[in-house]
């Protein structure tokens, strides 16, 4: 059957979700990013509370264990998933990963019955790998299904959708597990969304393979870098590579602070924690959506440089605007920090970086994708996925040692921000493009 909106002239991002080419792979994405959320916080949340009765090791080792786990296979495999989706029909590799990952929440439920750690913290790692192998499937099969003018807003989608499936798996897995009878509630749950993932991709319309000559090399150091070398022949491109993977740096960093700066700077709780998270997820969520209105339909890559100026400027602000000690009484109630009006500046500041970050990533994501070459887009797609996880792990360690060195969150928020104008001006400076499209598009919109 046809798809009615190939050929219409209807341009809007929301009709792409009724669209065949695009509806079923939004809805395989979104349940996967929801489900990798619910079983990873659900998991940190028992890690933190009954640990004592699994383990030896601290509820903050095994936190920080879980967090590597998830990442790891994004290094090791991302080269082998890149030439995996160029080989193969994307479609058919999108089914196959979503019954990986029935199979993998059958073994973490295995693992809950069994109170074994080994168990659950493999099932996490294959989690990881599952989205590896997804990763360069569903940017790399955009430019197959979409039209031109349809690239910025199947990212924006896709962006939008990653970051709330991402608040609600979170919101979802911490509320499972504080449920008496949690682990049974979080088998379940994960289990029933794992095959509404599988459901949804067999929608997903086939995706033939660019090179299904292709022999897959398993050397995942020469291959990893054979990867970086595809990315590196187009110069906008790779750049483009490095300024997306300094986006998941930067946001990475401050979620990753959340908690602990509700607790020693705000003074607030768990409540407060949740606000931060859905605040800033919604700012993302909401600047993804926006651009393809602002870029009128096109990857207009004048909207970066705005996106980036304004992560450094609301960055800075929520440093300076930070209280230096927490108040009083501290833990507070969330409707008491709410009656202090400068909470509701942070709140500001986080959802205008949130913003920002969303005009920022969209349209860098459509290039990468415009301009890759069709033969090996997937594999440059992988060579984005290792350099976004080097570049989170480069910036948790960062982070860390700051911290260690007694520096505060505040500071630690205003020195990524003044980062982040430092990485904008290198990468405006080298791609001049970004800067002229940028005055291009002010000037357009002025008149």
């Amino acid at each position: 059957m046809s798809d009615p909106t190939r050929n219409s002239g209807e341009h809007s991002q929301f009709t792409l979700l009724a669209s065949r080419r695009f509806g079923p792979l939004f809805a395989t994405q979104f349940f996967g990013a929801f489900n990798d959320n619910v079983y990873k916080n659900a998991l940190v949340v028992l890690l933190t509370f009954q640990a004592a009765s699994w383990t030896t090791l601290s509820p903050g080792i095994l936190a920080n264990l879980a967090a590597g786990l998830f990442i790891l296979p994004f290094f090791l495999f991302s080269a082998t998933a890149g030439q995996l989706a160029d080989k193969f029909d994307k479609a058919l590799l999108a089914r196959l990963t979503k019954l990986l990952e029935i199979v993998i929440i059958l073994l973490a439920g295995l693992g809950f019955a069994l109170e074994s750690l080994v168990l659950l913290l493999a099932a996490l790692f294959l989690l990881g790998f599952q989205s590896t192998l997804f990763g360069p499937v569903k940017y790399a099969i955009l430019p197959q299904h979409l039209r031109p003018d349809e690239l910025v807003g199947g990212n924006a989608l896709v962006e939008a959708g990653t970051f709330v499936s991402i608040l609600l798996g979170t919101l979802t897995g911490g509320l499972l597990a504080g449920l008496e009878g949690g682990t049974v509630w979080i088998t379940g749950v994960s289990l029933a969304v794992a095959v509404l993932g599988y459901l949804a991709s067999r929608g997903i319309p086939h995706a033939p393979a660019p090179e299904p000559e292709l022999r897959v090399n398993f050397n995942l150091v020469t291959e990893s870098w054979r990867c970086i070398g595809y990315a590196r022949e187009n110069r906008s491109v790779y750049l483009s590579i490095l300024a997306i993977s300094w986006f998941w740096l930067y946001g990475a960093l401050f979620l990753a602070q959340f908690p602990a700066y509700t607790k020693s700077v705000l003074g607030g709780g768990e409540g407060m924690v949740t606000l931060l998270l859905a605040v800033f997820s919604v700012g993302i969520g909401g600047g993804s959506l926006l651009c393809e209105k602002l870029s009128r339909h096109r990857v207009e890559t004048g909207l970066v440089p705005l996106g980036a100026l304004g992560m450094t400027l609301f960055g800075l602000d929520l440093a300076w605007a930070s209280p230096s000690l927490a108040p009083a009484g501290a833990p507070l109630p969330l409707m008491q920090l709410l009656q202090d009006g400068n909470t509701w500046r942070l709140l500001g500041d986080l959802l205008a970086l949130g913003i920002c970050g969303g005009l920022y990533c969209v349209p860098l994501y459509a290039l990468v994708q415009q301009r890759s070459n069709p033969a090996y887009r997937a594999r440059i797609i992988a060579a984005n996925n290792i350099m976004n996880a080097l570049f989170m792990v480069v910036g948790a360690l960062t982070a860390a040692l700051l911290l260690n060195q007694g520096g505060t969150i505040p500071t630690l928020f205003l020195v990524a921000a003044l980062a982040n104008g430092l990485v904008a001006a290198y990468i405006f400076t080298v791609v001049p493009e970004f800067l002229k499209r940028a005055l291009v598009w002010l000037h357009l919109r002025r008149e």
